[in-house]
């Protein structure tokens, strides 16, 4: 027995054999269940997300356009930046520490050190009646779709540098404006060449390029209803269809000229008329519009997250 002490203490001092660690420390190393619903302030109405960078989501309201800042490992948050009482719609981050937000009908957008909430610049995007819609960052550029006028709205991002202003991008081509919301969630193509758009109210599918010239993405019988937020990763795209509380899963070419739908997902417990979607991980988080209630100051709303398809 005495040997045998010996030769296991040697054998520690060697390093060859790795003490068992308690159980306690065991369960501390594993890794943190994320929960799946975030609860937001009564009243906020929410619309547009952004995550990142870490495990952070910024979550705009449509009531005011404050920004709620929430921790994606515990689910708490609090305000960030109070809003000038329009809307704060589609939401980007970049990595300057910058939130891109989209002002719906104030016509403008904004942008937001996601440190402090300040304000860094302002822009008038349109005057009379607008619905600044979404946002996405490309590598030179900050595009905004208006869901009520055929135009896209650019903000050029050389070299990182905030514009004076931004340029006005007429639309033309396939994706003909009609009645209700039209242009609404932008993400870029597969090969970065060209952007996406989803038309709400037909369900169309567009390829927009720089110039503003589009075409109908062939989706083989197929469209997107009530499309939303967009979000690509790779080549799958990524559709929310808020009022069927659905996520569509796209599969398309390099070239976003034709895709097709390879399923729909839906979460009935989790899903209230979600809008838009961010990711973070192996997840996606929507914020639960609720467009189909009434809202008042004490309507609840919250931001849940799905596995990703």
């Amino acid at each position: 027995m005495t040997m045998r002490r010996h030769v296991i203490s040697a054998l520690l001092t060697a390093g060859l054999i790795v003490p068992a660690a308690p159980a306690a420390a065991a369960a501390e190393s594993r890794p943190a269940v994320f929960p799946a619903t975030i609860r937001l302030p009564d009243g906020f109405r929410p619309e547009g997300i952004a995550t990142g960078p870490g495990p952070v989501a910024y979550i705009g309201s449509m009531a005011d356009g404050s920004i709620y800042r929430a921790d994606l490992r515990t689910g708490r948050g609090a305000i960030l930046a109070r809003g000038p009482g329009t809307p704060a719609l589609g939401l980007k981050t970049d990595g300057h520490g910058r939130l891109f937000v989209a002002g719906g009908t104030g016509g403008d957008a904004r942008v937001l050190d996601v440190r402090t909430g300040r304000v860094l610049a302002s822009y008038r995007l349109a005057t009379g009646p607008t619905f600044v819609n979404d946002v996405v960052l490309t590598r030179d550029a900050a595009w905004f779709t208006d869901s009520t006028d055929p135009v896209l709205y650019k903000l050029p991002l050389h070299g990182g540098r905030l514009p004076a202003g931004a340029l006005r991008i007429p639309l033309t081509g396939d994706l003909v404006y009609g009645s209700g919301f039209n242009a609404n969630g932008i993400t870029p193509t597969p090969d970065g060449r060209a952007l996406l758009v989803v038309q709400s109210n037909t369900g169309g599918l567009f390829r927009v390029e720089p110039s503003g010239e589009t075409r109908r993405v062939e989706l083989h019988g197929e469209s997107l209803p009530e499309g939303d937020g967009l979000l690509l990763r790779g080549r799958t795209l990524y559709a929310v269809q808020n009022r069927l509380n659905t996520v569509a899963v796209l599969r398309l070419n390099a070239a976003g000229t034709e895709g097709r739908v390879v399923r729909r997902v839906g979460h009935p417990r989790l899903f209230d008329v979600p809008s838009t979607m961010a990711a973070f991980g192996s997840r996606l988080y929507l914020p639960n519009a609720r467009f189909t209630t009434t809202p008042t100051p004490s309507t609840s709303y919250t931001a849940v997250a799905v596995p990703r398809p």
